[in-house]
Order: C-alpha cells, then sequence, then structure tokens
C-alpha cells in the first residue's frame, strides 16, 4: 500500500533520472497530472500521456540534454505526517534559482515564482532541481 502517491511518484522521477530511464509510467490521479503539467512546462519532463481506460496510468517522458536529465534532485516537503504551509511572503527560491519549489495553491498546482505573482500562498508539496 502507498501512502503518499506523490512522492512515490517524484521519487520514480529521481531514480530515472539517475539511472539514465527515459519512461515513467505511474498510476493516474489528478495531483499526479497537475504536478506533471507543471514539471513539463518547467522544462524537467519533455512529455506527459494519459494510457489506458479502465487503469490509467500517466506516461512521463524525462528531458535530457547531452546524456545528463534535467532532474537532478527532488525533496519531499510536506508529508502526510506533517503538513508545511508557506504564506506569499515566505516563499522561498530553491538552489539559488537553479531549482523550483511546487506548491497546492486554492489556484491550483503552481511553482514558487507563480504563486508569488499570483499573490498566494498554500502547502509546500516539495523541491525540485
Amino acid at each position: 500500500m502507498i501512502t503518499d502517491p506523490l512522492a512515490n511518484f517524484i521519487t520514480a522521477l529521481q531514480n530515472a533520472a539517475k539511472a539514465g530511464v527515459e519512461t515513467v509510467v505511474v498510476p493516474h490521479s489528478r495531483l499526479k497530472d497537475s504536478v506533471a503539467t507543471i514539471l513539463k512546462k518547467e522544462g524537467y519532463l519533455s512529455s506527459v500521456e494519459r494510457k489506458g481506460k479502465k487503469t490509467s496510468k500517466i506516461e512521463v517522458t524525462l528531458a535530457y540534454d547531452n546524456g545528463e536529465a534535467h532532474v537532478h534532485g527532488v525533496k519531499r516537503i510536506s508529508k502526510p505526517s506533517r503538513r508545511m504551509y508557506l504564506g506569499v511572503s515566505e516563499i522561498y527560491g530553491v538552489k539559488n534559482g537553479y531549482g523550483h519549489l511546487v506548491l497546492s495553491t486554492p489556484e491550483g498546482i503552481m511553482t514558487g515564482q507563480q504563486a508569488k505573482k499570483a499573490k498566494v500562498g498554500g502547502e509546500v508539496l516539495f523541491e525540485i532541481w
């Protein structure tokens, strides 16, 4: 039983990047679909596809440049045992601007930069660089 599906998803991305694997297939959920769309927009993934009808899956393809993955690391911040929330003034940069903070806000899933621009805070899901 998976108790934290989002942590499983981002760990799968990190492991695939370290192993040099191009595609990762995970069970579908709206949260993972939204996160994958944000990661594609930010350049960490090259494609996101939904597969199947009954047992739907998400197939994501990692972005690579010269054999090196764009995903170097991830860190889960808010966990099921301890939720972490930030106001708009508390949102911080990751790895001196080379990484992104992904938040769940009332406006939807967005990066820290987008949340600051929209002037909303929310639950900090994870950092990616």
